[in-house]
């Protein structure tokens, strides 16, 4: 039987993530570790330390009783929650391997993740979801266990299956189990990323890579005990499971589980959290509201939103260290603040005093809003392959156009095509059972190619495109589509959007368009007698030419076709993490994209 971890005295001395919880446990307590929503109560409620640790301890003896050999896979398909995180630290404190899986992914998705990963237990929010994965005819062989979190009975044509609460009550009382010995270099995670253009891959991350991580936010970013995380992110997101719940373990400071992200506006002003860790939608959902709002409101009201950002724009230059704010500014803000600025950021709760914005690039426009209101927008820069966080902006030194400077410990470089190469301690271990790919992403020296290019200026990393996602005209012009579809989400009436122009003579930009937006626009035209489809595309393509304003002329998408009908992950258009499936997208939409093609051709030979 391997012996107990030795117990580490501080932070520093923390090496695997069992022992991150151990530390943590013992230094505060009483402190409010978790809190969540209790449907039958109707209020949220708060658990400590000490009661969330003898509450893992119920976890981990069910785990030790179906003696799964150390290294073995433990899958969770589980939205966040307290139960998410009891199966996490109970299969480290038992040696075991998490394999976080996206709550929200299809069920072929799923099945090939469990039998990529070899996963000898699956814990799911319910026996229907595990009949719909079952279904897909995928052999999962090496499952052993399914564990399911609804409360269903076992179903007697698979005796693997079991209800949580009977899996639970099954396990036999004894002592506290001692977390088994771990080395740093120890497998902690097998996260599987989006797979945007083919099967996921399941990338390594040890125990080292994560705490190492971890620590370096720490230093760059330091919560505090007080603080209060919201926790909406799927945790199956490297960024959300490091940033919002391992790091927080080691900041001591509080994590609410939102109940739902169509609940999210609720939950925000309820918890009133201090820490947000989001992507860019977020903010560009209140943004879009915002604009929506300054659309149909009076002059006098319309005129006091834009003194407010033009007033705390210059606010936040001087707090940079661009020029100094005159006296009026200084005398204004104070109202402006009361009457506008508190009143938007009301609906992040009123507390929030720092968002970190991750996972893909936030518009100039979105970010410059919630600057000029007070709140601190943070962009880093990160990926699955390096645990994921490599540089962030902080309060103090916050330019809203970089990514921010690179963590300590983490060195970066530029090869080939001005591509981001990374090295350090957070950089994964490979790819799971794909020693070619990982060959071809990390090299000997364990420099890993990003494959995102950048400017690096004084240790201050720009994002500048994506190697891959480069498009290039008939015309012979490179474009970085990414980039034109965040601009051009930063205008309300645009829910989604993909740009397509490879090997074509212009680019076309297919858009989802928002449902309340839209009857605004449609009444706009219908005013200027503009209601035929030449009219609407008119309008949709000045639209994106203004979104798009600041990029090359040859960069502005020359067709457009919409639709009400947004793209969904269920239909296999968009990750889990809610990024473009620009190939299965090109391929839903392959005719509509011909016939745009096609009218225009007709329309240029017949001129």
């Amino acid at each position: 039987m391997p012996e107990p971890t030795s117990q580490p005295h501080g932070l520093a001395e923390v090496r695997t993530l069992p022992e991150l919880l151990r530390w943590r446990i013992r230094a505060t307590p009483a402190a409010e570790a978790y809190r969540h929503f209790d449907s039958a109560a109707g209020r949220w409620v708060g658990q400590s330390w000490q009661e969330i640790d003898a509450e893992f301890e119920l976890w981990r003896r069910a785990l030790a009783a179906d003696d799964f050999a150390p290294g073995e896979r433990v899958a969770i398909l589980m939205p966040n929650g307290i139960a998410h995180v009891a199966m996490d630290q109970a299969a480290l404190s038992r040696g075991l391997v998490p394999v976080p899986m996206h709550a929200v992914d299809n069920p072929d998705s799923i099945a090939y993740i469990l039998a990529d990963s070899g996963a000898r237990l699956l814990f799911v929010d319910s026996l229907e979801r595990w009949q719909t994965i079952g279904a897909t005819g995928q052999p999962l062989d090496r499952l052993e266990r399914i564990v399911c979190a609804d409360g269903a009975g076992p179903v007697p044509a698979d005796a693997r299956v079991v209800a949580l609460d009977q899996w639970l009550a099954a396990a036999p009382a004894a002592a506290p189990l001692p977390d088994l010995a771990l080395k740093p270099d120890d497998l902690a995670a097998i996260v599987y990323t989006s797979g945007t253009t083919g099967r996921p891959k399941g990338v390594m991350l040890s125990h080292d890579n994560i705490v190492a991580n971890v620590k370096a936010i720490a230093r760059r970013i330091a919560a505090a005990p007080d603080d209060v995380f919201l926790s909406f992110l799927p945790l199956s997101h490297t960024f959300e499971r490091t940033g919002g719940y391992y790091y927080p373990i080691a900041a001591g400071a509080c994590v609410a589980h939102a109940r739902s992200v169509p609940q999210l506006a609720e939950d925000l002003r309820h918890v009133r959290p201090t820490v947000l860790i989001s992507v860019p939608r977020i903010y560009e959902r209140v943004y879009a509201l915002i604009m929506q709002h300054r659309a149909s409101a009076g002059s006098t009201e319309r005129a006091l939103l834009d003194l407010t950002i033009a007033v705390g724009g210059r606010r936040f230059d001087a707090r940079q260290g661009h020029g100094v704010p005159s006296l009026l500014d200084r005398l204004a803000w104070p109202l402006l603040k009361r009457l506008v600025a508190d009143k938007v950021l009301a609906q992040f709760g009123g507390r929030l005093r720092v968002a970190v914005s991750g996972g893909a690039p936030i518009a100039g426009p979105v970010i410059r809003l919630f600057l000029a209101l007070g709140l601190d927008i943070l962009q880093g820069y990160g990926m699955t392959e390096t645990s994921p966080v490599v540089s962030v902006n902080t309060a103090e030194d916050n330019d809203p156009h970089s990514v921010g400077h690179v963590l300590d410990g983490i060195e970066v470089r530029l090869g080939e095509n001005d591509e981001l190469l990374v090295r350090g301690p957070s950089v994964m271990l490979g790819y799971w059972h794909k020693a070619e790919e990982t060959r071809r992403v990390k090299d000997a020296d364990g420099w890993l190619r990003t494959g995102d290019q950048a400017r690096i200026e004084n240790g201050r990393i720009t994002i500048t495109g994506r190697i891959k996602d480069i498009l290039v005209t008939s015309t012979g012009e490179k474009i970085a589509p990414v980039d034109l579809e965040t601009a051009i989400l930063a205008d309300p009436l645009f829910e989604q959007a993909l740009v397509v122009g490879e090997q074509r003579p212009f680019l076309t930009a297919l858009v989802v368009l928002n449902a309340r937006a839209w009857v605004q626009e449609k009444e706009r035209l219908a005013a200027a007698g503009k209601q035929g489809e030449a009219e609407t595309r008119a309008a949709l393509l000045a639209r994106i030419a203004t979104a798009v304003k600041a990029y090359p002329s040859y960069a502005t998408p020359r067709a457009v076709w919409w639709t009400m009908e947004p793209w969904t992950i269920a239909a296999g258009l968009l990750t889990p993490t809610l990024k473009n499936k620009r190939p299965a997208l090109e391929h839903r939409f392959a005719d509509e994209i011909e016939q745009i093609y096609a009218k225009k051709k007709a329309a240029i030979t017949s001129t």
